[in-house]
């Protein structure tokens, strides 16, 4: 690990420490801790759905877990684990994402920008 995250504050972290790590942190084997990253997000996002009653996707808890780290950034910007934490939820979410099956590809109208393509964001 980074000699920065273990320390209280990020004085020596570079955008590549903070991308390193959380690569090491969402490519090793933690299913046997906390279960298949997938199955996890789809179970979170399902009882979100529940909670909410809004229709949360699987990509979203990326999102929302990312938020979170941004509110604790918010009140403690020093602190490495947010930062870290943050980009892995992003990754695994952009992950997940990527994955998703698209019924027709997205065109650019004249303005280079994405038309509607019938599915739901």
């Amino acid at each position: 690990m980074a000699k920065w995250a273990t320390s209280k504050n990020i004085e020596e972290a570079t955008r590549g420490d903070i991308l390193d790590t959380a690569k090491k942190y969402v490519t090793k084997d933690r299913a046997s801790d906390h279960g298949d990253m997938e199955d996890n997000f789809k179970m979170i996002a399902d009882f979100w759905s529940t909670y909410l009653g809004v229709d949360v996707k699987t990509h979203d808890v990326g999102v929302m877990m990312n938020l979170l780290k941004v509110a604790r950034i918010k009140s403690n910007p020093e602190h490495p684990d947010n930062w870290v934490d943050g980009a892995g939820y992003m990754a695994c979410g952009g992950e997940i994402a990527s994955k998703r099956k698209r019924t027709t590809i997205p065109k650019l109208d004249a303005n280079g920008k994405f038309e509607k393509h019938g599915e739901a964001l």
